[in-house]
């Protein structure tokens, strides 16, 4: 049978998500205890205390639908950044504001503009819209904003800017965004994702909200997965003026965000000691693995989010003696960098015990022995 699928749906690679704890112990036989996993550029402390007790104080309404509008996350996020709330839209995670974004934006035939190594959730929503993504070579494996602004064309709908980026964790500074704002044509959306924001040291933060009240073709896309600890609840939002989303709502699924997680993402949006303390574990882990990476003779991307990308020659073969030594990373061969890896921040313990089975995958074999 021949399902009446269009083309451009049929040429979706299926997104790869990193190697589940439980699916590596199954493989390979080892204790999930015992497993290390830094692939999914989770928050290695877990969830906050705060988000548990949330959660647990709203299980007995869990027999009725959610609040479609999610009034009490709303306010609490409309406090936070100073805008109405109706400048605000709810995701099931940051991917489905994104996917909203190209679903509401992109007419097929239409262009984005997104970077080398950016989001592969960029292309893979590009394309689910019939649309065409057009990708601008990266500068020193981060965004070019010239580059990427002159690549802008009559029917470009969105222009993707992840910062920090991911895989590569690098970095644009707030002048340098502002500047690319004012020279992107008004009909062109710029959908600032700053999945990682919380991870930046204070000296280089900014505000990015201010700029939503000059643009009225931003959209700026954040999540509770990484820094607050809540990837398993899948949550996120959008700032934009409301004609950008009312558009989103439009195409947005009744009740995408359950219950639990805007309890969830309420309670550790106030959580500043849990986010602090997550910036401090993030800040001294990235240190920690450079460090091993300058002693084993490694180049890697400096970071400024939750993960280092490091080059490490044949990626598959390391990837798999890392995954036999218990240790999971994420390879991304699939952002056509195949001679590295990304290794999310983890614990003290944890990194250290990736880093002395890295130096274990990296030595030869010795003659005659199975790798």
């Amino acid at each position: 049978m021949t399902l009446p699928a269009p083309e451009y749906v049929r040429a979706i690679a299926p997104y790869q998500a990193g190697k589940p704890i439980g699916e590596l112990a199954r493989e390979y036989g080892i204790d999930p205890h015992a497993i290390v996993k830094l692939a999914s550029n989770e928050n290695p402390l877990g969830m906050p205390a705060s988000a548990r007790a949330a959660m647990l104080a709203v299980a007995h309404e869990l027999g009725r639908y959610p609040d479609a509008n999610g009034f009490d996350l709303k306010d609490a996020l409309a406090r936070r950044y100073a805008v109405p709330q109706d400048w605000i839209t709810l995701g099931n995670g940051s991917n489905d504001i994104l996917e909203l974004a190209a679903r509401a934006l992109l007419a097929p035939g239409a262009s984005t503009v997104c970077a080398q190594y950016s989001f592969i959730v960029y292309a893979m929503a590009t394309q689910a819209a019939g649309a065409r993504g057009i990708v601008v070579p990266a500068r020193d494996y981060g965004h070019d904003l010239e580059a990427m602004a002159a690549a802008i064309e009559p029917d470009t709908g969105i222009v993707f800017v992840a910062n920090p980026n991911n895989p590569t964790g690098t970095f644009l500074p707030a002048a340098q965004v502002e500047a690319f704002l004012r020279r992107v044509p008004p009909q062109t959306v710029v959908v600032l994702d700053e999945a990682y924001n919380e991870y930046l040291p204070p000296e280089l933060r900014f505000d990015s909200t201010r700029w939503l009240r000059e643009f009225p073709n931003l959209l700026i896309s954040r999540t509770f997965s990484k820094a607050y600890g809540l990837a398993g609840l899948r949550i996120g939002f959008a700032l934009a003026q409301p004609e950008l989303t009312d558009l989103l709502n439009r195409v947005r699924p009744p009740f995408n965000v359950n219950a639990v997680a805007q309890a969830a993402a309420g309670a550790a949006l106030d959580d500043a000691d849990f986010l602090q303390r997550t910036y401090e574990v993030n800040r001294q882990g990235l240190e920690q693995l450079a460090r091993g990476f300058d002693a084993l003779g490694l180049t890697y991307v400096p970071s400024l989010a939750n993960f280092l990308l490091v080059r490490v020659g044949d990626a598959a073969a390391v990837n798999e003696r890392l995954l036999r030594a218990g240790v999971i990373v994420r390879p991304v061969a699939g952002y056509g960098l195949g001679e590295w890896l990304r290794v999310t921040v983890g614990l003290a313990q944890e990194n250290q015990c990736f880093l002395d089975a890295l130096s274990d995958a990296l030595a030869p074999p010795a003659p005659g022995a199975a790798r």
